[in-house]
This record gives C-alpha cells, sequence and structure tokens, in this order.
C-alpha cells in the first residue's frame, strides 16, 4: 500500500491508543496566572487532548475502522490478481493456451485487473485521507469554538499549544489542558446509537 494509508493508519493506531479512563468533570476551572509583565498565558498538552477527548477517541476508532477495510480489500483483491498472475504463467510454461490469441486475451484480462486494483488502491487512500482532514478541521473548529467561550471568563492572552518538544520547557501552573477537556467533554455529544448500529451494519455487508 502506499505511504499516504500506511501514514492514516499509524494516525488512527496512535489515536486509539489513549487512556480509557474517563477524566473527572472538574467545576473549578484553572487559575489565571498572570506572567512577570503582565500577560496571562496557558497552554493545552496535544496528546493529551486527542486521548481524553472523548470526540476524537470515538472519531478514531472510526478512522481505524475505515483504514482496516480498505487494507483487507486491497489484500484480497492483490491475492486475486497474484492468483491471476500465476496460472497464466502456469498455463503459458505448459502450452495451455490454445492459441495466441487466447494467451493474450487473458493477458489484457490481468492487466485490467492490475489497473482496476490500482484505481481502487487510489480511491481508498483518497477517502481516507479525506475523512482524516475532515476529522483535524473539526477537531480544530471544536476547539476554538470552546475557546472562545472559556476565554470570556478566563481572559488568557495567549493560549499555546504544546506537542512533543515545540515548547522546551513550561511551568505546570501555566497547564489548563485538564479543565479544557473536562469542558469539552461535557458539550460533546457521543453518535446516536442508531448510527453505530448502521456502521457495523455495513461492515457486515
Amino acid at each position: 500500500m502506499k505511504k499516504t494509508l500506511f501514514y492514516a493508519l499509524a494516525i488512527a493506531a496512535a489515536m486509539t491508543s489513549c487512556n480509557n479512563a474517563s477524566p473527572k468533570m472538574d467545576e473549578q476551572p484553572a487559575a489565571a496566572t498572570a506572567s512577570a509583565d503582565g500577560i496571562k498565558i496557558a497552554y493545552v498538552e496535544v496528546d493529551s487532548l486527542m486521548t481524553q477527548y472523548n470526540f476524537a477517541k470515538d472519531y478514531s476508532v472510526t478512522l481505524q475502522r475505515k483504514s482496516t477495510n480498505a487494507r483487507n480489500t486491497l489484500t484480497q483483491k492483490g491475492n486475486q490478481l497474484q492468483a491471476a498472475v500465476d496460472n497464466f504463467q502456469k498455463k503459458l510454461n505448459n502450452n495451455g493456451f490454445t492459441s495466441r490469441e487466447q494467451a493474450e486475451s487473458q493477458q489484457a484480462a490481468i492487466q485490467r485487473q492490475q489497473r482496476d486494483l490500482q484505481a481502487l488502491q487510489a480511491r481508498l487512500e483518497g477517502e481516507l485521507a479525506n475523512e482524516t482532514q475532515q476529522f483535524n478541521e473539526a477537531l480544530r473548529d471544536s476547539l476554538n469554538n470552546f475557546l472562545t467561550q472559556y476565554n470570556k471568563s478566563k481572559k488568557y492572552d495567549i493560549i499555546l499549544s504544546r506537542a512533543g518538544d515545540n515548547i522546551l520547557y513550561a511551568n505546570t501552573k501555566y497547564d489548563i489542558t485538564q479543565d479544557v477537556i473536562n469542558g469539552l467533554n461535557k458539550r460533546y455529544k457521543a453518535p446516536a446509537k442508531d448510527a453505530k448500529k448502521a456502521e457495523k451494519k455495513d461492515e457486515k455487508k
């Protein structure tokens, strides 16, 4: 499979390895902390947000399911193509074709099968990439909308996102991650059970 599909699979797998413990719904917001020059600064740990925000956890399941389905489909089609190639080669070696035209016809069919597989792979990769992009956009919009309301009372001047080592050091007193996660989870409405049942039915088809 191509790099795009493996990259999306890696994203989905990393997201589904989250901590399943439910965060406490703390009603008390983090205390605003002002720096020496009076600027209020806070930061949010992106890794914790991705593993504890229920929206991200639910969507990761969807991405993982679609990634697995795509991989299984491509594997099945690839095996069918390989079997056709092996059969063609075996008949060719054993003079199993009654005419040159028959051999050329089967060879052309294999080439069509190969093109169809390539087109299917490109389509599935595109669909998964679009799905991942939609998730990223929805996550960003959800966070931005929440922080807009959240900051009406907190009045931070800057709220940073901390991911990996993009911030080399930050005092934990500026960390509002859990407060943000708690607020996001309170606002989040999980997908309806009927929608989840429909997804399971689609998988069985």
